[in-house]
């Protein structure tokens, strides 16, 4: 449960919400497409308190990557291109490299055109969240929202695709829900969460230079990440 949080994230700029588990950050991330509704407070996109947006037009708007994301039982591409116009296969193209897909299709009997099991059942986690993530790029949303949406990604494709999200030229307003490493060296701000509340804020050599929860955390995911590598 969030308390007393109040954040302001310029259009255009990247932010991470870093914390403990049941933190809130994934509650934070669900307020803005309403996926559930503040009790006090108010969201707002543009100065518009999302409550009073269509709801259609905000979900538009708003693009969400969640840990666990839904796919369909039909084929990749498919659940790529899921609400793109019929014309959309360039869109699919460009989106499965900037999600770091294309690999992964080469292993495929039928690469694009594979299906997968409800719910992406035939695929690895990894594998899921890049699919998530490429229709949420394929959908050019101006705003996206990942959620822990490269926990189940290697460091090295990772890497390949902060790299297509942070320097496309139409780079959306990103706030991601994250703990990783390489996502929090590139964003311009990060919101360290603790117990629902902001308990630090700014940018990773500041958050570094001032120890505490963030320090912490960080260095513990360093660790891991090193373990995880022999």
């Amino acid at each position: 449960m969030l308390d007393g949080v109040s954040l302001l994230i310029p259009a255009g700029k990247t932010v991470a919400v870093v914390g403990r588990t049941g933190s809130g950050k994934t509650s934070l991330v669900q307020l803005l497409p309403r996926l559930f509704d503040v009790e006090g407070g108010q969201v707002l996109l543009d100065g518009r308190d999302v409550r009073t947006l269509p709801l259609g037009w905000l979900r538009a708007t708003v693009g969400v990557v969640p840990q666990d994301p839904f796919l369909f039982s039909r084929t990749i591409a498919e659940n790529v291109g899921f609400a793109l116009a019929n014309d959309g296969r360039d869109r699919i193209e460009w989106a499965v490299d900037a999600a770091g897909l294309r690999r992964d299709l080469a292993d495929m009997p039928a690469e694009l055109e594979t299906i997968v099991g409800e719910r992406g059942i035939t695929l690895s986690g990894g594998q899921k969240q890049r699919v998530a993530l490429a229709r949420a790029l394929a959908l050019e949303r101006p705003v996206l929202l990942l959620d822990d949406a490269f926990a189940s990604v290697d460091p090295g494709t990772e890497e390949q695709i902060l790299e297509a999200l942070f320097d496309h030229p139409s780079r959306p307003t990103l706030l991601l829900a994250t703990h990783r490493r390489s996502a929090l060296l590139r964003v311009d701000r990060i919101v360290v969460l603790d117990d629902g509340r902001i308990v630090d804020t700014g940018k990773h050599t500041e958050l570094i230079h001032r120890g505490g929860l963030y320090s912490d955390l960080y260095h513990r995911e360093e660790m891991v990440e090193e373990l995880e590598a022999l």
